[in-house]
């Protein structure tokens, strides 16, 4: 089976779950956690991802790692996944649950990148624009590239703003360059 087939359907079936018995909230956040450690410890990505290490520890880790830091409920799922021998799609399955979740509470994500962070209230005020603008919540993320010199690049949806100083000097160079050709 495809891998996207695979993350779908379990994370599906965990967020009607979690729908079934209110507890959407707290798997949300639980979610996070997962696929936030899934991006940030190379280690844990390991312990997934290792042929060596047999089901049965994968399991005992798991539930050493996340017990008193999640839901029962959670830890329940982490659990059949491994049994069914799917961890490695663990990451995949909770970001798919967080985009489940966004579209069932009408939650839009954007994610805004500069050059140099930015500062927390500048970006309270950001994400309460495009509150209005899109009149529904925003979940707003920043990234840092150093690479676009100055200015913002807004994502949301399938939208994109370009106001980088990166981009600006590109088209002027293609503006030079297009009128050296025509001379």
């Amino acid at each position: 089976m495809d891998q996207s087939k695979v993350t779908v359907r379990y994370a599906k079936a965990f967020f009607s779950l979690a729908k079934e018995k209110n507890m959407l909230e707290e798997i949300k956040a639980d979610a996070s956690l997962v696929e936030q450690l899934t991006k940030e410890s190379a280690d844990f990505v390991l312990l997934l991802e290792s042929p060596v290490i047999k089901t049965s520890q994968k399991i005992t880790l798991l539930k050493s790692i996340f017990e008193g830091k999640v839901n029962e409920l959670t830890i329940n799922f982490l659990t059949l996944v491994a049994e069914n021998k799917r961890e490695t799609y663990i990451g995949d399955m909770c970001r798919h649950l967080l985009t489940l979740y966004r579209q069932d509470q009408g939650v839009k994500s954007a994610v805004i990148t500069t050059a140099v962070p930015l500062q927390e209230d500048l970006i309270t005020h950001i994400n309460k624009k495009l509150e209005s603008e899109f009149n529904t919540r925003v979940e707003l993320s920043q990234r840092v590239d150093s690479d676009l010199i100055g200015g913002f690049v807004l994502r949301i949806d399938d939208r994109q703003i370009d106001a980088s100083l990166a981009s600006q000097l590109r088209k002027v160079k293609e503006t030079l360059l297009q009128t050296e050709i025509n001379k």
